[in-house]
This record gives structure tokens, sequence and C-alpha cells, in this order.
């Protein structure tokens, strides 16, 4: 008879380590969708498939980036809704683009060029591929310890800085590590 009840506490104490999994389970998945739903989660991996760098996969790396590094940042929102308006990319987006210019760095425009540290850096175009007009920023300055200057890799094409002007340097999400590109 002693057997019957060591049987029934087994049972109960087992239901009791299901119920504890399950509700440290159901905690955790609800944190992730509350994070998910109202933190802003960065990616770790990309995968480029425009030809503002090279096509391929990258890694996130956290760390300053430097001047040349390859980045991924958030538009400011009204560049975010031209591309979109325009089909260059979805407005949720990052986009990928070189740092051409660090805060503190001289950046000029003389008619179509972008002038970075008295050197030509990159040229601008009037109008995109579907003829519309491109806005161009118009400027000589200094930049501001919270701005950078943004480049693409396809230096003809690439919606970048040379239409949109500098942008904050707490938009960079991280600096793009390639993992393998064509």
């Amino acid at each position: 008879m002693s057997r019957r009840p060591t049987i029934r506490l087994i049972g109960s104490h087992l239901r009791r380590i299901r119920a504890r999994k399950t509700i440290v389970v159901a905690t955790i998945g609800l944190g992730l969708i509350g994070f998910a739903a109202f933190g802003k989660p960065s990616p770790w991996l990309v995968w480029n498939a425009s030809a503002s760098a090279p096509v391929g996969l990258y890694r996130v790396a956290s760390g300053s980036p430097a001047r040349g590094d390859l980045v991924l940042v958030r538009p400011p929102r009204p560049v975010a809704d031209l591309a979109a308006e325009r089909f260059y990319l979805p407005s949720n987006v990052p986009l990928i683009k070189r740092l051409a210019a660090l805060p503190g760095e001289h950046v000029c425009t003389f008619g179509d060029a972008i002038i970075i540290g008295g050197e030509i850096a990159a040229r601008r175009l009037a109008t995109d591929t579907q003829h519309r007009p491109l806005p161009w920023w118009n400027a000589c300055r200094k930049l501001a310890a919270a701005e950078v200057f943004l480049l693409g890799s396809d230096k003809d094409r690439s919606f970048d800085s040379r239409y949109f002007g500098p942008v904050p340097a707490e938009n960079i999400i991280g600096r793009l590590v390639p993992l393998w590109t064509e």
C-alpha cells in the first residue's frame, strides 16, 4: 500500500515540473515577442542584392566604423520615403553604403562634383534611371560631430549622400564585414 502513494507523488511531481517548464518557455517567448514588437532589434547577418555594395552575405560587426568602411545605416525618414516612393528600396530597409567622410571632415559640392578633403570623391547625376530629377545636396562645410557622409560602392548610380546630404552617425546600425561576395 505504500507504493500507491509514492506513484501518486511521482506523477504529481512530474506534472509540476512540466508546468514550470511551460511557464518558463512561455515567459521567454512572450519576452522575445515583446522585444521584437517594441524594441529595435538589429540584424546580425545581411544579404545584399543591390548595386550599393558587392552582392553577398555580410556580418554586422560592433565597434566604431572608420572612413572607407561599409556600413548598414537607417536612412532619415524623408530619405526612406523618397526611396520607397521611387521603388529604390522599401522604406523599412536600411542602406548599405561606404563611410566617405566622418565628423570634422570638409565636404563641398561644386556643380556635379562632391569634394571631400579637397579631392573629388564622386559626381552627381541630374536624373535617376527613370529620368526623374534627383535632389542635390548643396553645401560646403565641415561635418558636425554627429554627422557622416555616405557614398555607395557604385558611385555612378547609388542613391547616397550626394543627393540627401550627411546623415546622423547614430543611424549607423553597424560596420559590415563580408562573409561571402560575388
